[in-house]
């Protein structure tokens, strides 16, 4: 049963339950780009990515990945475990792309062979700022260990998205990641969707991302729409 609400992010609210150690995550059609400075609304964009999430957190539950996510009871919303998320940004990059392209020698499009994996504080009031092991470990977000952990899950979970993704004609050029514990394990937080990752046309590189809202791309829902398309066609029957 849906209580109070707990927090009110970006683009989801999240909710107490009667059950404590259960969540339930609204996705909501609200977009912002460039920290807030940018913002809009698009319908059903919270629908898309919702479908999309459940899809793709499905698929690593069912490839051993263990992750927040327990059900749909909505077409925007899904119960997720209460996990103590920690305060890291995962992200990995398989295309250059984005930042990765304003503050380094890389050339957008460039492929990335091994992965880069790039942590970022996760942090409003000190901006998302990039760290490494060490800042992580004096700031104490996590041990060496989980930041192992952390690492090998995260390769795993884009070896099987990309794989998935090329079937349906997506490249994955760098997505965002968060984790938290639970139970004495770490699992994977947070959502996978249109708005944490870049999804590319494989044929054309369209963007299929929240890169349409940042950078004025065209129609923000029609690129949504397309990506769930490809990964949920079943809600389109």
């Amino acid at each position: 049963m849906k209580l109070l609400e707990l927090y009110s992010g970006k683009a989801k609210t999240v909710y107490k339950t009667d059950d404590p150690e259960k969540l339930i995550m609204e996705f909501r059609n609200s977009l912002t780009a460039f920290d807030g400075k940018k913002k809009s609304e698009a319908p059903k964009k919270g629908y898309y990515n919702a479908q999309i999430a459940a899809k793709l957190l499905t698929l690593l539950e069912d490839k051993g990945i263990k992750t927040h996510f327990n059900s749909m009871i909505s077409d925007t919303e899904m119960v997720v475990d209460a996990v103590d998320i920690i305060k890291i940004e995962v992200i990995v990059r398989n295309i250059a792309a984005g930042s990765l392209v304003r503050k380094y020698p890389f050339k957008t499009g460039q492929k990335l062979d091994p992965p880069i994996l790039v942590f970022d504080y996760k942090s409003d009031v000190h901006g998302d700022p990039m760290i490494n092991d060490d800042i992580a470990l004096a700031l104490g977000l996590a041990t060496g260990q989980e930041l192992s952990e952390i690492r090998e899950i995260a390769l795993s979970i884009n070896s099987i998205l990309v794989d998935y993704l090329d079937k349906r004609n997506l490249l994955l050029p760098d997505f965002k990641l968060e984790f938290g514990r639970y139970k004495g394990k770490i699992i994977l937080a947070d959502e996978i969707s249109c708005d944490t990752c870049r999804f590319w046309d494989k044929t054309t590189g369209e963007s299929l991302d929240k890169d349409v809202f940042r950078f004025d791309k065209g129609d923000l829902v029609a690129a949504y729409r397309e990506v769930a398309r490809r990964i949920v066609p079943e809600i389109f029957k």
